[in-house]
């Protein structure tokens, strides 16, 4: 029997916590310290965080912000947004932070992947793999937080995250991004059959019944969402939650 993790994915830009819609329209929603202690009380199982902030010198503060994270964190934090070279993810490391998520970088540099699991194993080494459906509604991957075209599949891209020594995916479906209208089963299902690293699915999540449609009719090893943790009711009122166990019941099980 395995257990399944349930993960917040927080979006940091300039030091905030935001929140937008298929990658876009980011509004502040509130102070990510905030954020990481009230997770705490919630006991959540990991919690991801990634900096949108695209000015490069917008680094210092980005890793001020990972450092005063993992002080205030009692959770494991996988942490990236912007990484560009081996330096900073050593650096991310010796922050403390737990796994490292690589994003663009992977695409332009073969070589960061292998090196980045050298440091400290393969299970350390996130690869985010951003998927929408191009004119012909093909699945591709995207870049550059969902701006630039790569012309590979999902599947492709993460065959090769796999190959090169990445110990997971975050996959994420850009045109469900912050929508809650559910996952898309059909694009984790292709990618999960495609590598035997765990895949975490993010994209969609609007209930718990939509978590546990991706649970059963996938071979996903984890959950992860933004929107459902951070907003409450129809008004979409600022409100950090998390299920209790008892809400869970067996469904991070199989």
């Amino acid at each position: 029997m395995r257990y399944k993790r349930l993960i917040p994915v927080l979006l940091l830009q300039k030091g905030n916590l935001v929140k937008g819609i298929k990658f876009k329209n980011h509004q502040y929603v509130g102070d990510p310290l905030n954020a990481v202690r009230i997770f705490n009380e919630k006991e959540v199982d990991e919690l991801a965080l990634l900096d949108i902030s695209t000015k490069k010198e917008e680094e210092k503060l980005f890793f001020k912000n990972a450092e005063d994270i993992v002080s205030e964190a009692f959770m494991p934090i996988s942490y990236g947004g912007g990484i560009q070279n081996l330096e900073q993810v050593k650096q991310l490391f010796k922050i403390g932070v737990e796994k490292v998520i690589i994003n663009s970088a992977f695409y332009f540099d073969d070589k960061i992947i292998p090196c980045s699991s050298q440091i400290a194993g393969s299970q350390s080494i996130v690869v985010a793999v951003d998927v929408k459906k191009n004119l012909f509604g093909k699945y591709e991957v995207y870049t550059k937080n969902g701006t630039k075209a790569t012309g590979i599949s999902p599947v492709e891209y993460a065959e090769k995250a796999q190959v090169s020594g990445a110990g997971e995916i975050l996959l994420t479906s850009i045109d469900r991004e912050g929508v809650g209208e559910g996952l898309d089963l059909d694009l984790i299902k292709q990618v999960t059959a495609a590598v035997d690293i765990p895949v975490i699915a993010q994209g969609g999540v609007g209930s718990l019944d939509h978590i546990r449609q991706a649970v059963k009719a996938t071979g996903v090893s984890a959950v992860a969402a933004g929107s459902f943790f951070t907003f409450y009711g129809k008004h979409k009122a600022v409100l950090l939650t998390y299920p209790a166990y008892h809400e869970l019941g067996n469904l991070f099980f199989d």
